[in-house]
């Protein structure tokens, strides 16, 4: 009795977005003319590519949706696919038909192998309140450094400025205040006169005779 066998192994990763996978069959038939399919899904649903071949001839194509080529190498069929998706994360079956001679022959359905594709994304971080602000706080401190700098120099000079002028004016003050009262004395017998203070002394030998 002619009969299909097929393996595969139960899990693929796929962390670059690229799949090999390998259908191992063994065949006790005579036939000429095979065709090996990978069906995608449960239920084998979606074809994502086939390959035919006979003694002279091989042929493949491959799903629009998939990017995907078959080679067959002996006893055994290989299925790449790349740039594959995180959509595309699924159960793949590997389906073997012998077409020509007749009786057309084809495996039972294997346990298939799920092919996980990881997807790694770029996390792009939020920065924090004190991240952001950081950046923008490091001008302002430099201006407040500046700024700080020339008043203090002004104030320097101000202080400087003022002491000068301060030690010049107590110079001039105390030049002014050193001068002699030129202001007229009576004699200290007639303070009790009633003269005024500023009245010249009167000289009474005249009168005398």
């Amino acid at each position: 009795e002619n009969k299909i066998l097929v393996a595969q192994r139960p899990l693929l990763i796929v962390d670059n977005k690229t799949a090999t996978l390998v259908c191992n069959y063994t065949y006790n038939g005579t036939g000429k003319e095979f065709r090996a399919s990978l069906h995608k899904g449960t239920d084998s649903a979606v074809e994502v590519c086939f390959i035919s071949w006979n003694t002279t001839k091989i042929s493949s194509n491959s799903n629009k949706e998939f990017n995907c080529q078959g080679i067959h190498d002996k006893d055994k069929v290989i299925f790449n696919l790349w740039n594959m998706t995180a959509s595309q994360t699924d159960i793949y079956f590997c389906k073997i038909e012998a077409m020509y001679p007749p009786p057309y022959v084809y495996n039972e359905k294997s346990n298939g192998t799920v092919i996980h594709v990881k997807v790694f994304c770029v996390l792009f971080l939020k920065e924090t309140p004190s991240q952001t602000q950081q950046p923008q706080s490091a001008i302002p401190l430099w201006i407040m450094v500046a700024v700080t700098g020339v008043l203090a120099f002004y104030s320097m000079l101000l202080t400087a400025v003022f002491i000068n002028y301060w030690q010049k004016s107590k110079t001039n003050m105390y030049h002014q205040s050193d001068y002699m009262n030129m202001t007229p004395r009576h004699p200290p017998y007639q303070k009790n006169k009633g003269y005024p203070s500023y009245a010249p002394t009167r000289d009474y030998t005249a009168y005398r005779s």
